[in-house]
């Protein structure tokens, strides 16, 4: 019996690296992709408050007419 958890944990530690190995992270994915579009089509990854955005634009405009 505790022969099959060893060959288990020794089988999980081997996906975990292989997964390790396999490819990008999810940040590292986004990341290239971010970088390689240009930016384009990529605000479906952003956190930023785009009513935010433009209402300070909005206000940094209205100071500089002033």
């Amino acid at each position: 019996m505790d022969e099959k958890k060893i060959d288990t944990q020794v089988d999980l530690e081997a996906m975990k690296e292989q997964a390790r190995r396999s490819g990008l992270s999810y940040n590292e994915a986004i990341e290239w992709i971010a970088k390689t579009t240009g930016g384009r089509d990529t605000h479906i990854y952003s956190d930023t408050d785009i009513a935010a955005v433009k209402k300070q634009n909005e206000q940094s405009e209205h100071k500089k007419k002033q």
